[in-house]
């Protein structure tokens, strides 16, 4: 499969998570350059150069790239905005059948409005909680309309919800 995630800053949890599944190919979406060139660095010291490519872009940039639009089996998120800023840029990325998997605190899935997360094609939030650490999982479940996401900062002046 193939995973994206947003905002990769240090590499948490996506270079871990790397490491664990072997199996994967992971895209590393990262907006400040220093900290993109971090994790390439980071990728050839441990050994990943190979199925871990690192993207210095905004993430509504990758989103809008035809190339990789639809191409996501997993969109993961930790600390990268608020929910309808994530939402908006995940979304584009995943496949029908793709989940996307955000770090939450716990009960945090009342952030996320089933009614703005259907205008992206997203599933209600599902929230997950397990040895300390929360989660919320949601499902592409239709492709996400061509126009989003919206081009950088309406997402955040103007968010879905």
């Amino acid at each position: 499969g193939v995973v994206f995630d947003l905002g990769s800053g240090g590499g948490l949890p996506a270079l871990p998570c790397a490491l664990a599944v072997p199996g994967w190919s992971w895209v590393l979406v990262e907006s400040q350059l220093r900290r993109a060139d971090h994790l390439v660095s980071a990728c050839r010291r441990l050994g990943l150069t190979g199925r871990v490519e690192v993207l210095h872009g905004r993430a509504e940039d990758v989103g809008r790239d035809p190339g990789r639009r639809s191409t996501a089996d997993v969109v993961t998120a930790r600390s990268f905005g608020l929910p309808a800023v994530v939402a908006e840029c995940a979304a584009p990325l995943l496949g029908v059948g793709g989940r996307l998997l955000v770090s939450e605190p716990p009960s945090g899935s009342d952030r996320w409005p089933t009614d703005g997360l259907a205008v992206l094609g997203l599933s209600p939030a599902v929230p997950i909680e397990a040895d300390g650490l929360a989660f919320v999982e949601l499902f592409q479940q239709v492709p996400c309309p061509p126009e989003y996401p919206r081009r950088p900062g309406i997402r955040g002046k103007s968010p879905l919800f």
